[in-house]
């Protein structure tokens, strides 16, 4: 059976062909019924225009009803919307005035069910588009079990639980081991949700069976990049790029494991052939990167300017444009660059910086953590500063066992905080608060909220709970966090200035010696927000001395800058890429990090186009 859109000749009972995935059609009949009828016996031309413009007509017509009722259907579906919003806002503000909740938790926890949600719708689509093929793959026996479970799998995911989907194909996978389609399927969920180990048995076992598969052979050369076999990477990746040639995403995959190797002269060679391919900020981002470390500075600022205009977010690339200003002696523009990467991130939380602050007594001090729980809290801690990923969800295999312990669950916090996940770090420090715990514990949990809502940068919320730790806790050190806090929270918002001051002073004298960095810190800032610039690099810099953080040390920076020294912002400066790039390592590899994201994303756009190419040859 030969098919229609690329030519292939398949099996006679296949229903999709074998290389492009297309419906195989049978047109079937003896010839000369297709035959043209003798034009003597035809119907004359006009008839047969009149013919053809009324079903136009009436083609146009039912058309026009249809949108018309589409709109009219639009038009209800909003004033419903409107309806409901309004009620949901009413109730807000009811049980805001009533004390029974805050609008920053509220608005934590609806974007996270939001994000949740659109999770699951993704994941459903992307099954809805490989549906029919992982069902024309079947080759075992008990065909219509295979096909209720896959029904199974669509009616969770149209109901938003993406886990027992997963389930349900799994299920569907061990009655055919061989289904390439849906072994895919499984591995790029898997690699999705970081199931590193899940995702390569799965990868490996459709490149056994399809040792051509574009995406399998991205995913797997990645995973293997993640364990340490970088040949074996390269060779998958270079497989891809021969596979198609034309495809910005192995080109990109392998100049970003070039660039973590070391080898800048051929990242940069198929950086530059992934950015002809398609414009992407993740690869500017790279390409500036390399021309910095090369000394290239006006190429540097070139691709770092044009990873700034693709995604204004990116506060890598706008901190290393800062530097590279500063090389050039633009110290103005390298401020603004700076204070523009700050505003997006203005205190991203660092793991054990949070640790230290959180259980000033040490570990001894909190409750113990025993039996097969305690067992996974130490893997948890092992794993927290190099694997964040793995060592959350060790955290949440202890909190089934043990799911009250307050050790537990600050730990957990803390994790999840450290990987953006603040609505989480917010819900279970709260749980633990509500349970009335003992002063070192509350001390903990409240160190860890305030974390939490500082790298956020959600500061008046932070200044509301600061006040509200100064009322539930006695002992210098937890009053100390309570005051730096709201000093930090007030400096950020630039209000109360002589306040923040006088906050920051009171958590310098009560603070113990070896977490004075962090009142000095929060002092400099607000000596650099009242303009006080020699004051503020005088703070700054004792911290520093005392225990150095990339916030921390941007901020010396900006009032290094501010006060005309540019060679000693330039110095800080570095070491804060230093740290910083310390942490990225800490949260899965900064370049791991940005080619994981990218490689998603790609993947998903270079299915979409190549579904519509397909569409539009049929």
């Amino acid at each position: 059976m030969i098919c229609q859109v690329c030519g292939h000749r398949n099996d006679d009972e296949r229903e999709l062909c074998d290389r492009c995935q297309s419906k195989l059609l049978v047109i079937s009949g003896r010839a000369d019924e297709y035959e043209d009828t003798p034009s003597g016996e035809g119907v004359p031309l006009d008839e047969h225009l009149l013919e053809r413009i009324s079903v136009l007509e009436e083609i146009v017509k039912r058309s026009a009803e249809t949108l018309k009722g589409l709109l009219e259907a639009l038009n209800r579906q909003e004033k419903n919307g409107f309806v409901v919003q309004t009620g949901l806002l009413a109730l807000k503000d009811l049980l805001e005035r009533k004390g029974h909740l805050h609008e920053e938790e509220l608005l934590d926890l609806w974007e996270s069910r939001v994000d949740l949600h659109m999770a699951a719708m993704e994941k459903r689509e992307r099954f809805l588009e490989r549906r029919e093929r992982i069902l024309a793959g079947f080759t075992g026996e008990r065909r219509e079990r295979f096909r209720a479970l896959l029904t199974d799998a669509e009616f969770a995911f149209y109901a938003l639980d993406p886990g027992k989907a997963v389930r349900a194909l799994e299920e569907a996978y061990r009655l055919d081991r061989g289904n390439s389609e849906l072994a895919f399927f499984l591995g790029e969920t898997a690699f999705n949700e970081g199931e590193t180990d899940r995702a390569s048995v799965l990868l490996r076992s459709v490149l056994a069976r399809e040792p051509h598969h574009f995406e399998a052979l991205v995913y797997a050369g990645v995973l293997e990049n993640e364990v340490g076999h970088g040949e074996r990477a390269m060779e998958l990746l270079k497989r891809a790029v021969a596979v198609r040639p034309d495809a910005f995403l192995p080109y990109f995959a392998l100049g970003a494991l070039y660039a973590g190797e070391g080898n800048l002269a051929r990242a940069e060679a198929h950086l530059k052939k992934a950015v002809e391919l398609e414009e992407s900020p993740q690869a500017y981002s790279l390409l500036g990167t390399i021309a910095y470390e090369r000394g290239r500075v006006a190429e540097a600022v070139d691709a770092l300017q044009k990873a700034v205009r693709l995604d204004p977010a990116d506060e890598e690339s706008l901190f290393l444009l800062g530097l590279c200003f500063l090389d050039r002696g633009w110290t103005q523009k390298a401020a603004e660059r700076f204070r523009a990467a700050l505003e997006l991130n203005p205190n991203r939380i660092e793991y054990q910086a949070a640790t230290r602050l959180a259980a000033p007594a040490g570990a001894r001090a909190f409750p113990k953590v025993k039996g097969e729980a305690g067992r996974l809290a130490r893997r948890a801690e092992a794993l927290a500063v190099r694997e964040p990923g793995k060592a959350l969800e060790a955290y949440r295999k202890a909190l089934v066992i043990d799911p009250e312990n307050p050790t537990l669950l600050i730990a957990y916090a803390l994790v999840s905080s450290s990987l953006g996940d603040t609505s989480e770090a917010v819900a279970t420090t709260r749980r633990v608060l509500s349970r009335e715990p003992t002063e070192i514990v509350a001390t903990a949990a409240y160190a860890t909220l305030l974390e939490a809502l500082r790298a956020e940068g959600k500061f008046r919320e932070g200044s509301r709970v600061a006040e509200e730790m100064l009322g539930a806790v006695s002992s210098n050190y937890g009053r100390s966090i309570a005051y730096f806090q709201r000093a930090t929270a007030l400096a950020e918002m630039g209000e109360s200035l002589d306040e923040a001051l006088s906050a920051a002073d009171l958590s310098l004298k009560l603070s113990p010696r070896e977490m004075r960095h962090f009142p000095l810190a929060a002092k400099g800032w607000v000596h650099y927000k009242r303009r006080e610039f020699d004051r503020a690099v005088e703070c700054l810099k004792r911290a520093s001395e005392l225990g150095e953080t990339p916030t921390g040390l941007t901020h010396l920076g900006l009032a290094y800058l501010a006060v005309g020294e540019a060679r000693a912002a330039r110095h800080v400066f570095d070491r804060a890429k230093r740290r910083g790039g310390a942490r990225g390592g800490e949260r899965r590899g900064g370049l791991e990090a940005k080619m994981l994201e990218q490689i998603r994303r790609s993947l998903q756009l270079t299915e979409k186009l190549a579904r519509r190419r397909s569409t539009r040859v049929r």
